[in-house]
């Protein structure tokens, strides 16, 4: 592959190590990449106001295709580029759908404004009796009627307990085209977004923005919500910790998130 002209990684399991820290190595070579003017994007599940600490560490704040392609964020600005949601008829038939076909499952809603940082409406709400599977949440607790009552860009099912794949395997045959259906984790949390929304997507939208083709973009993942983005980029690398069907679609496979998987590839172009 020749020179990337835009890299995009996902964060946790693979930019980051176990403690949520980036390598001094991984850093330095972001750095010499941005340097040389080639955009370093963020894609990740994560909402945007969890980007900030990302952008700390690294000394660059970048833009960031957030909720799994959902929202693109300008983290130098706080701006929301562009976001995309599910409407309130879908996530009241999606709420329905899961307590039928994924009993005793706990629901969530991520919500975004102009900005990551709303002081007046919630981002994050959950429904009574929903158990998280992350610590510090910084959640509001509402009804479920509320949890679904306003535009989201992403749907949270959560059930302690179960797989994740055993969770999507089971409701991703009844949605349809009403919602994309994936998963960050295998501890029994599932996540869904308006249709045709994966990281993909929003990396995609990235490129265009800089007028990049999807064979001159480097991209790093380890997990099922990744795989769009690695079949769709140019070079898609896996990490050695991935989810096996993120190995699957992946060219090639790199060293773990804790051993600078990410800052091994990047070297060689950046080194």
């Amino acid at each position: 592959m020749r020179v990337p002209r835009l890299v995009a990684s996902d964060v946790d399991g693979t930019l980051i190590d176990d403690e949520d820290q980036i390598s001094a190595r991984t850093r330095k070579v972001v750095s010499a990449l941005v340097g040389e003017g080639v955009p370093f994007v963020l894609a990740t599940g994560r909402p945007p106001r969890w980007i900030g600490m990302v952008a700390e560490q690294l000394g660059h704040a970048p833009v960031a295709v957030c909720a799994n392609g959902a929202v693109l964020y300008d983290s130098a600005t706080d701006r929301v580029i562009s976001a995309r949601t599910l409407d309130a008829d879908t996530l009241a038939w999606l709420g329905e759908l899961t307590r039928r076909i994924l009993p005793g499952s706990g629901l969530a809603a991520e919500r975004i404004g102009s900005s990551a940082h709303d002081a007046v409406n919630p981002s994050f709400v959950t429904a009574p009796g929903y158990e998280h599977a992350w610590l510090n949440p910084e959640n509001v607790e509402v009804d479920e009627y509320e949890v679904l009552a306003q535009p989201a860009i992403k749907m949270l099912v959560r059930l302690p307990g179960a797989s994740s794949a055993a969770m999507h395997a089971a409701l991703a045959p009844h949605i349809g085209g009403r919602a994309d259906i994936t998963y960050s984790t295998d501890s029994g949390l599932i996540e869904l977004a308006a249709p045709g929304i994966t990281k993909a997507s929003g990396l995609a939208a990235v490129a265009a923005r800089h007028g990049v083709v999807p064979e001159d973009v480097v991209a790093f993942g380890d997990m099922p919500n990744d795989v769009p983005m690695l079949g769709w980029a140019g070079r898609g690398v896996a990490m050695a910790n991935a989810h096996p069907a993120t190995i699957a679609a992946a060219d090639e496979v790199t060293a773990t998130n804790t051993a600078d998987g990410v800052a091994r590839v990047l070297e060689r172009w950046w080194g």
